[in-house]
């Protein structure tokens, strides 16, 4: 798969973050041609055009900056969607309309407005959204972030039912697990999953290249998955 992708344009929106640098990484090593998003994190953005990439901010919950970042590319292949926001509080009055914002409603807006346009220019290609354990297993005190999520996954699949077929637009999920990177690189740093190490429920928590070589296989050209989601987690939903 070292060529398959070469010249190919894949925006990832919300590259720039612990997750979407190695994805970065990954497809870049194979000549993917990429644009990455960022929301606000301008250190985080920097380092990206550091590394070479191109960089736009938006906000996905804005349909002026999706229609931006969906216009920077010219011959869209891949769109992967790694934006999140992890709800915490006990608010649901608070958490939950961000969470629905951020988690949901700008992911699938932008998905179907780039399947539109990869429909319209009749581009064969992928989507792959980026979900959690959580959306597969329960997880308590996880309502306004999980609950989206879960919504997310359904999205997707449905729209791979849709794009399916003629269309060849394939839609998938990677489910991450309990990772040292990303969202959940402070819930490991405050101990809260060791006791899945203790009790030998994981052999390691996950790295930010083991959720990249399942979106990279997602997006294979020849790829015959669709309507999937892909849980990368260890074993740990088991």
């Amino acid at each position: 798969m070292t060529e398959s992708l070469r010249g190919r344009e894949i925006i990832l929106a919300g590259g720039a973050g612990g997750l979407g640098t190695a994805t970065a990484a990954l497809l870049a090593q194979e000549g993917a041609k990429l644009i990455l998003s960022y929301r606000a994190n301008h250190e985080r953005a920097e380092r990206a055009e550091r590394n070479g990439h191109r960089v736009l901010q938006t906000d996905l919950a804005s349909v002026n900056d999706r229609a931006a970042l969906l216009d920077s590319a010219s011959e869209l292949y891949g769109l992967v969607i790694l934006t999140g926001d992890p709800a915490r509080g006990s608010n649901l009055s608070e958490t939950l309309p961000r969470s629905f914002e951020v988690n949901f409603q700008g992911p699938v807006l932008l998905a179907r407005e780039a399947a539109d346009r990869m429909k319209t220019r009749g581009t064969p290609g992928a989507i792959v959204f980026l979900g959690t354990m959580q959306a597969a297993a329960l997880f308590p005190n996880s309502t306004a972030y999980a609950a989206q999520k879960a919504a997310l996954v359904h999205a997707a699949r449905i729209l791979a039912k849709e794009l399916r077929g003629p269309a060849n637009i394939r839609v998938n999920v990677v489910n991450p697990g309990v990772t040292e990177a990303g969202m959940a690189q402070a819930s490991v740093a405050s101990g809260k999953y060791e006791r899945y190490l203790q009790e030998g429920a994981i052999p390691r928590y996950g790295r930010a290249e083991d959720v990249a070589r399942a979106i990279r296989f997602l997006l294979e050209p020849d790829n015959y998955v669709t309507g999937q989601v892909l849980t990368v987690d260890g074993g740990l939903t088991l």
